[in-house]
Order: structure tokens, then C-alpha cells, then sequence
């Protein structure tokens, strides 16, 4: 799964494994590398969602691509912790839409 960067520029000798960033899930509490999480992202203007690509601005957490470890996040008050925000229960019905769904709506 890790790729090679050359050093000396001529993709030969000299190799050093490319880093994968680790992320920890709000749910099951578990290190995965970032690219299999999904973020939870509080925005500037204070607004949730999800970002599912890692791009958008904001204050950011991280969960499995799982409706059980969203419920988990819930439950416990993860993600109201990890973003220091208060979470409606109209925001959870949105982002429990969009895991389901499996957009961002980018």
C-alpha cells in the first residue's frame, strides 16, 4: 500500500516509503490512514457536514464510512467534543443522509 518517492530524482536507488497520514475514527476509536475515513467538518460560519474528498474549510474530525460508527459518535458526544459545537438534532438527520447517500454534495 505505501509507494516509493525517489530521493535523487531518477526514480532508481535511494527510495524512502511515501507517509500515510493516521486518523483516529470518533466511533470505534481505532487508527486507520485518512484516505478511508470521512470527515466531519465545522465550517467558519459554524455549520456541520460531511466531507468526504478532505478539502473543504473548517475545523476537522474523523469517522469510519459506517452508519454504525456515526451512531457510536453520537451516542458518546464525539463529534460535539472533537468540534467544540453544539449538534441539533436536525444536523445529525443531515448527516446521517449523507453517509447514507455517500456524497458530500460538493
Amino acid at each position: 500500500m505505501r509507494s516509493c518517492v525517489p530521493i535523487n530524482g531518477k526514480g532508481e536507488e535511494n527510495t524512502v516509503p511515501k507517509k500515510i497520514p493516521m486518523r483516529q475514527c470518533l466511533g470505534c476509536r481505532e487508527m486507520k490512514p485518512k484516505p478511508e475515513l470521512i470527515r466531519v467538518v465545522r465550517s467558519p460560519d459554524g455549520g456541520l457536514s460531511l466531507d468526504f474528498r478532505g478539502k473543504k474549510p473548517g475545523r476537522g474530525a474523523y469517522l469510519c464510512p459506517s452508519p454504525a460508527c456515526l451512531a457510536r459518535a453520537k451516542k458518546g458526544r464525539a463529534i460535539e467534543r472533537a468540534l467544540s459545537a453544539q449538534v441539533s438534532p436536525e444536523v445529525w438527520e443531515g448527516l446521517e443522509a449523507q453517509m447514507k447517500a455517500g456524497d458530500g454534495g460538493d
